[in-house]
């Protein structure tokens, strides 16, 4: 196929990115910086396009038509949850950038979604469980997701909403959990500080998060809200206490130093079996 991509140089996309071009596809990629690609083994297997899907002339768009499908991975902001920018800025901008790809005739688009956007609900969520956003990043990408199925509604394609839950693996933010972690164990740091751990969270590896991606995308007649997910729930104090082992440090945990989130509840996870039918689908 022919794909177009953003967030190539992000976490999951520099991930997603040789899966892609090793499975035979073809990728252009839109960058806002070309710099940030130099270093990249696969920079001479893509076709690059220098643009901000935020910016106001979208008129480059009419020469991407041609691509099959795609891949929007870049999200602006994160992981600063909270900021009015995701709904005021982030929404209607991503909304701008996606309708006119549809209008140039793209016929599927692959989106990554959040965990987020189930709210404060608990326990093990599926793709039927009615999302309730309480932050502004969950708010703005649900209001994107429910728009772009009303623009189906007036011009007809598939779209792919893989709903992440949580990722780790090379490239990850150093404001992640287990960023923070290694850099207190590679500066050699007494105690870690960190809340009680007891949530329940769902993690998968960003290698497995990418394979996922590559699959959905392959399986082009599927379309709808689907979890990214291991089905498995972890205690985040366990996921702590498994990386300190098999990073065989000594490191101590300081638990409840820092009070838990107040936008996520105490333990939630994914189903995944909409996401295994959607896989063995794409198999046959």
């Amino acid at each position: 196929m022919n794909i177009l991509l953003t967030g190539a140089t992000g976490f999951i996309g520099q991930h997603l990115v040789p899966r892609l071009l090793k499975q035979g596809h073809s990728l252009t990629l839109i960058v806002r910086d070309i710099a940030r690609l130099k270093s990249s083994p696969w920079i001479e297997q893509v076709n690059v396009c220098v643009a901000d899907v935020h910016q106001q002339d979208l008129s480059y768009l009419k020469r991407l038509a041609n691509h099959d499908v795609l891949i929007h991975l870049a999200w602006p902001g994160l992981p600063n949850y909270k900021a009015a920018f995701h709904m005021e800025s982030n929404f209607p901008a991503d909304y701008r950038f996606l309708r006119t790809l549809v209008e140039q005739g793209i016929k599927q688009i692959l989106i990554t979604g959040t965990c987020l956007e189930y709210g404060l609900q608990s326990g093990c969520l599926g793709e039927d469980s009615v999302a309730k956003p309480n932050v502004a990043y969950a708010l703005a990408k649900d209001s994107l997701r429910k728009n772009l199925q009303q623009l189906q509604q007036q011009s007809p394609f598939v779209l792919q909403w893989a709903r992440l839950f949580y990722i780790y693996g090379q490239g990850q933010s150093e404001h992640s959990f287990l960023s923070q972690l290694d850099r207190a164990i590679k500066s050699r740091q007494v105690q870690f500080n960190m809340s009680a751990g007891e949530q329940l969270r769902d993690y998968l590896a960003v290698e497995k998060v990418a394979d996922y991606l590559l699959a959905i995308v392959e399986c082009q007649n599927c379309d709808g809200v689907v979890n990214v997910c291991s089905g498995q729930p972890i205690s985040i104090r366990t996921l702590a206490e498994q990386y300190i082992e098999q990073q065989q440090a000594e490191i101590q945990l300081n638990l409840g130093y820092y009070p838990y989130p107040d936008y996520e509840s105490m333990a939630f996870w994914g189903n995944p079996q909409k996401l295994q039918n959607w896989l063995k689908a794409g198999s046959k």
